[in-house]
């Protein structure tokens, strides 16, 4: 057979072939957050299954989400589904555990990363399993993009992480990562998520508050602090710089860079 012959017959053979075996194996998502991953990397033809929450406004990709198979991260679905590849960072029961065991999928587990190189491992592990390594490092690329241009903004100014409820993010967090790649110093002295002291709060006010997650608060709900005291409303309206989105710090994703850009805009 001529090279021309054989490279026509290749040809018709990629024709004839499912669309599926050429973009890649089938991936379902268990949650929310493993969603946002399986949206970025997957091509759309080959996703299988996507928690319900992945068009939720909170949902950083859920502009890719419409018109995609959601379902609840049950035995059952992933019987519907017959996925090859699934991720998940806490969705799923102990019986759904024991199927993906059993059926020998594969079964890709994010960490609930709390820096940008936990980050980075995360997106590597799921393009990996996708065969998807080239976006994969072109979505880390964007990434650390971001994270040069936010660099040292802040020039160490403390900023005060707040949610509606009236949390705080200390050290060990990807909030706390997001202000160190800005260039900010973390206010907060306690490692992890924790209340606020509304007396320090209002006696040693830091020199910036940086509100998460109040976008998702209903119009006219109560909110934790500025409705419920004068001198802590005084001091959130003027030392807010910037308030990021539920679909930027609802979950540990590369978007995280998007917050720390954010942050970095506000200070210059």
């Amino acid at each position: 057979m001529s090279a021309v012959k054989a490279l026509r017959a290749l040809l018709a053979a990629l024709a004839l072939a499912p669309v599926s075996a050429l973009a890649g194996p089938r991936v379902m998502s268990l949650d929310s957050c493993a969603d946002q991953y399986v949206l970025a990397l997957a091509p759309r033809e080959t996703i299988v299954g996507l928690s319900h929450r992945a068009i939720s406004r909170d949902s950083y990709m859920r502009s890719r989400a419409g018109g995609l198979p959601l379902r609840r991260a049950t035995f059952e679905s992933l019987v519907a589904a017959r996925p090859e590849v699934v991720v998940r960072l806490w969705g799923g029961d102990a019986r759904l555990s024991e199927a993906l065991e059993k059926k020998n999928i594969t079964t890709v587990a994010l960490d609930d990363a709390a820096d940008f190189g936990g980050l980075r491992a995360n997106v590597r592990k799921v393009a990996v399993a996708l065969d998807r390594k080239p976006q994969g490092e072109a979505l880390i690329a964007r990434m650390d993009a971001q994270l040069a241009r936010s660099a040292g903004a802040g020039q160490g100014r403390a900023a005060l992480y707040l949610t509606p409820g009236g949390f705080t993010a200390g050290s060990g967090t990807l909030v706390d990562a997001m202000f160190k790649a800005a260039g900010y110093t973390n206010a907060t002295k306690d490692p992890y998520f924790a209340p606020v002291s509304l007396e320090r709060m209002v006696m040693q006010p830091p020199a910036a508050v940086v509100l998460g997650l109040f976008d998702m608060v209903r119009a006219g709900a109560d909110r934790w602090g500025p409705g419920r005291h004068a001198a802590l409303q005084k001091v959130v309206k003027t030392r807010t710089v910037a308030s990021l989105p539920a679909s930027v710090v609802g979950c540990a994703g590369w978007f995280a860079a998007d917050g720390a850009e954010a942050l970095a805009r506000a200070a210059r």
